[in-house]
Protein backbone atom coordinates (compact mmCIF):
# COMPACT_ATOMS: atom_id res chain seq x y z
CA UNK A 1 0.00 0.00 0.00
CA UNK A 2 1.46 3.33 -1.12
CA UNK A 3 1.62 5.92 1.65
CA UNK A 4 0.81 8.63 2.45
CA UNK A 5 -2.80 8.78 1.25
CA UNK A 6 -3.45 11.99 -0.72
CA UNK A 7 -6.54 12.77 1.38
CA UNK A 8 -9.57 11.17 3.01
CA UNK A 9 -11.44 10.84 -0.28
CA UNK A 10 -8.60 8.87 -1.86
CA UNK A 11 -8.35 6.70 1.26
CA UNK A 12 -12.08 6.01 1.03
CA UNK A 13 -11.77 4.84 -2.57
CA UNK A 14 -9.00 2.40 -1.66
CA UNK A 15 -10.95 1.19 1.34
CA UNK A 16 -14.06 0.59 -0.77
CA UNK A 17 -12.03 -1.58 -3.15
CA UNK A 18 -10.76 -3.66 -0.25
CA UNK A 19 -14.33 -4.14 1.03
CA UNK A 20 -15.80 -5.39 -2.25
CA UNK A 21 -14.89 -8.99 -1.47
CA UNK A 22 -16.85 -9.09 1.79
CA UNK A 23 -20.25 -9.80 0.20
CA UNK A 24 -22.16 -7.23 2.18
CA UNK A 25 -25.91 -7.77 2.50
CA UNK A 26 -28.29 -5.65 0.45
CA UNK A 27 -29.31 -3.74 3.60
CA UNK A 28 -25.74 -2.99 4.72
CA UNK A 29 -25.15 0.34 6.46
CA UNK A 30 -21.89 2.27 6.64
CA UNK A 31 -21.45 4.23 9.88
CA UNK A 32 -18.84 6.97 9.85
CA UNK A 33 -17.22 8.20 13.06
CA UNK A 34 -17.43 12.02 13.08
CA UNK A 35 -15.73 14.00 12.22
CA UNK A 36 -12.82 12.74 10.14
CA UNK A 37 -14.33 9.33 9.46
CA UNK A 38 -17.39 10.72 7.69
CA UNK A 39 -15.67 11.82 4.42
CA UNK A 40 -14.09 8.36 4.19
CA UNK A 41 -17.39 6.65 5.00
CA UNK A 42 -19.27 8.70 2.41
CA UNK A 43 -17.00 7.48 -0.37
CA UNK A 44 -17.21 3.88 0.88
CA UNK A 45 -21.01 3.96 1.08
CA UNK A 46 -21.36 5.44 -2.40
CA UNK A 47 -18.96 2.92 -3.93
CA UNK A 48 -20.68 -0.05 -2.29
CA UNK A 49 -24.24 1.17 -2.80
CA UNK A 50 -24.84 1.11 0.97
CA UNK A 51 -26.69 3.48 3.28
CA UNK A 52 -24.60 6.11 5.08
CA UNK A 53 -25.11 7.11 8.69
CA UNK A 54 -23.03 8.03 11.73
CA UNK A 55 -22.15 6.77 15.18
CA UNK A 56 -21.01 9.34 17.72
CA UNK A 57 -18.06 8.38 19.91
CA UNK A 58 -16.44 10.50 22.60
CA UNK A 59 -13.02 9.96 24.14
CA UNK A 60 -12.81 9.68 27.93
CA UNK A 61 -9.79 11.78 28.84
CA UNK A 62 -7.77 11.27 31.99
CA UNK A 63 -8.72 13.79 34.71
CA UNK A 64 -6.20 16.62 34.43
CA UNK A 65 -4.69 15.15 31.25
CA UNK A 66 -7.71 15.21 28.95
CA UNK A 67 -5.61 14.68 25.80
CA UNK A 68 -4.77 11.16 27.02
CA UNK A 69 -7.57 8.62 26.54
CA UNK A 70 -8.55 6.14 29.21
CA UNK A 71 -11.44 4.92 27.08
CA UNK A 72 -14.45 6.06 25.06
CA UNK A 73 -18.25 6.01 24.95
CA UNK A 74 -20.55 5.77 21.93
CA UNK A 75 -24.14 6.19 20.78
CA UNK A 76 -26.36 3.39 22.04
CA UNK A 77 -24.51 2.97 25.33
CA UNK A 78 -21.22 1.51 24.10
CA UNK A 79 -18.31 1.97 26.52
CA UNK A 80 -14.67 0.90 26.27
CA UNK A 81 -12.35 1.48 29.21
CA UNK A 82 -8.63 0.79 29.61
CA UNK A 83 -8.98 -1.06 32.90
CA UNK A 84 -5.22 -1.51 33.30
CA UNK A 85 -4.60 2.23 32.95
CA UNK A 86 -7.41 3.12 35.35
CA UNK A 87 -6.02 0.73 37.95
CA UNK A 88 -2.44 1.94 37.49
CA UNK A 89 -3.53 5.55 38.05
CA UNK A 90 -5.81 4.62 40.97
CA UNK A 91 -8.91 6.07 39.31
CA UNK A 92 -12.10 5.14 41.10
CA UNK A 93 -15.58 4.81 39.61
CA UNK A 94 -16.50 8.32 40.76
CA UNK A 95 -13.59 9.82 38.76
CA UNK A 96 -14.57 7.88 35.68
CA UNK A 97 -18.30 8.65 36.12
CA UNK A 98 -17.65 12.40 36.21
CA UNK A 99 -15.70 12.29 32.95
CA UNK A 100 -18.29 10.02 31.36
CA UNK A 101 -21.20 12.28 32.36
CA UNK A 102 -19.52 15.30 30.78
CA UNK A 103 -18.74 13.45 27.57
CA UNK A 104 -22.23 11.92 27.46
CA UNK A 105 -23.70 15.44 27.40
CA UNK A 106 -21.44 16.35 24.48
CA UNK A 107 -22.30 13.11 22.70
CA UNK A 108 -26.01 13.90 22.99
CA UNK A 109 -25.42 17.46 21.75
CA UNK A 110 -23.63 16.17 18.67
CA UNK A 111 -26.35 13.60 18.03
CA UNK A 112 -28.85 16.46 17.90
CA UNK A 113 -26.54 18.61 15.80
CA UNK A 114 -25.91 16.02 13.09
CA UNK A 115 -29.14 14.05 13.18
CA UNK A 116 -31.74 16.61 14.22
CA UNK A 117 -34.99 14.71 14.70
CA UNK A 118 -34.03 11.91 12.34
CA UNK A 119 -34.04 8.55 14.16
CA UNK A 120 -30.94 6.41 14.38
CA UNK A 121 -30.80 3.69 11.72
CA UNK A 122 -32.19 0.23 12.40
CA UNK A 123 -29.24 -2.09 12.90
CA UNK A 124 -30.75 -5.48 13.79
CA UNK A 125 -29.91 -8.14 11.22
CA UNK A 126 -27.86 -5.80 8.99
CA UNK A 127 -24.19 -5.83 8.06
CA UNK A 128 -22.62 -2.76 9.67
CA UNK A 129 -19.36 -1.24 8.42
CA UNK A 130 -17.73 1.11 10.94
CA UNK A 131 -15.41 3.59 9.20
CA UNK A 132 -12.86 6.06 10.52
CA UNK A 133 -9.94 7.84 8.86
CA UNK A 134 -7.49 5.89 11.02
CA UNK A 135 -6.91 4.49 14.49
CA UNK A 136 -4.43 5.45 17.18
CA UNK A 137 -5.18 3.44 20.32
CA UNK A 138 -8.38 1.95 18.90
CA UNK A 139 -10.40 2.82 22.04
CA UNK A 140 -12.83 4.99 20.10
CA UNK A 141 -13.54 2.25 17.56
CA UNK A 142 -13.87 -0.38 20.29
CA UNK A 143 -16.62 1.72 21.90
CA UNK A 144 -18.37 1.93 18.54
CA UNK A 145 -18.16 -1.85 18.10
CA UNK A 146 -19.62 -2.37 21.59
CA UNK A 147 -22.50 0.00 20.84
CA UNK A 148 -23.37 -1.65 17.54
CA UNK A 149 -23.09 -5.18 18.98
CA UNK A 150 -25.83 -4.37 21.49
CA UNK A 151 -28.25 -3.69 18.61
CA UNK A 152 -28.08 -7.17 17.07
CA UNK A 153 -26.34 -6.69 13.71
CA UNK A 154 -25.62 -9.56 11.33
CA UNK A 155 -21.92 -8.60 11.19
CA UNK A 156 -19.73 -5.79 12.46
CA UNK A 157 -16.91 -4.88 10.08
CA UNK A 158 -14.32 -2.28 11.06
CA UNK A 159 -12.77 -0.52 8.06
CA UNK A 160 -9.92 1.99 8.34
CA UNK A 161 -7.16 3.12 5.98
CA UNK A 162 -4.34 3.03 8.54
CA UNK A 163 -3.68 1.93 12.13
CA UNK A 164 -1.01 0.45 14.40
CA UNK A 165 -0.76 -3.33 14.16
CA UNK A 166 -1.53 -3.78 17.86
CA UNK A 167 -4.77 -1.78 17.60
CA UNK A 168 -5.86 -3.90 14.65
CA UNK A 169 -5.04 -7.11 16.51
CA UNK A 170 -7.15 -6.06 19.50
CA UNK A 171 -10.10 -5.11 17.32
CA UNK A 172 -9.98 -8.47 15.56
CA UNK A 173 -10.99 -9.97 18.92
CA UNK A 174 -14.12 -7.82 19.05
CA UNK A 175 -15.32 -7.21 15.47
CA UNK A 176 -16.31 -9.90 12.97
CA UNK A 177 -13.87 -8.49 10.40
CA UNK A 178 -11.23 -5.77 10.41
CA UNK A 179 -10.14 -4.23 7.12
CA UNK A 180 -7.04 -2.05 7.47
CA UNK A 181 -5.06 -1.04 4.40
CA UNK A 182 -1.76 -0.26 6.14
CA UNK A 183 -0.11 -0.82 9.53
CA UNK A 184 3.13 1.21 9.23
CA UNK A 185 5.76 1.20 11.95
CA UNK A 186 6.63 3.36 13.77
CA UNK A 187 3.06 4.64 13.64
CA UNK A 188 3.26 7.91 15.65
CA UNK A 189 -0.04 9.49 14.50
CA UNK A 190 -2.84 9.04 11.95
CA UNK A 191 -2.15 12.41 10.31
CA UNK A 192 1.39 11.38 9.42
CA UNK A 193 -0.03 9.02 6.77
CA UNK A 194 -2.02 11.65 4.86
CA UNK A 195 -0.69 14.46 2.70
CA UNK A 196 -3.87 16.47 3.35
CA UNK A 197 -5.23 15.85 6.86
CA UNK A 198 -7.10 19.09 7.41
CA UNK A 199 -9.73 19.08 10.14
CA UNK A 200 -13.22 18.05 9.04
CA UNK A 201 -15.81 20.57 10.22
CA UNK A 202 -19.24 19.92 11.68
CA UNK A 203 -20.70 21.67 8.63
CA UNK A 204 -18.90 19.20 6.33
CA UNK A 205 -20.29 16.28 8.31
CA UNK A 206 -23.77 17.76 8.06
CA UNK A 207 -23.39 18.27 4.32
CA UNK A 208 -22.29 14.67 3.77
CA UNK A 209 -25.28 13.37 5.71
CA UNK A 210 -27.62 15.73 3.85
CA UNK A 211 -26.39 14.33 0.55
CA UNK A 212 -26.93 10.78 1.79
CA UNK A 213 -30.33 11.47 3.34
CA UNK A 214 -31.63 13.98 0.79
CA UNK A 215 -32.22 16.59 3.47
CA UNK A 216 -31.04 20.09 4.32
CA UNK A 217 -27.72 20.22 6.24
CA UNK A 218 -28.09 20.72 9.98
CA UNK A 219 -25.32 23.32 10.09
CA UNK A 220 -22.18 23.65 12.17
CA UNK A 221 -21.65 23.45 15.87
CA UNK A 222 -20.74 26.39 18.01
Amino acid sequence: MQLPFPDRTAAGRRLAEALRGYRLGSEAVVLGLPRGGVPVAEVVAQALGAALDIIIVRKLGLPGQEELAMGAIASGGGRALNEDLAEMLHLDEADIARVEARERRELERREKLYRGDRPAPAIKGRDVVLVDDGLATGATMRAAVAAVRSLGPARVIVAVPVAPAEAVARLREEADEVVCLATPEPFLAVGRWYRDFGQTSDAEVGAALARAWGTDPQGGAS
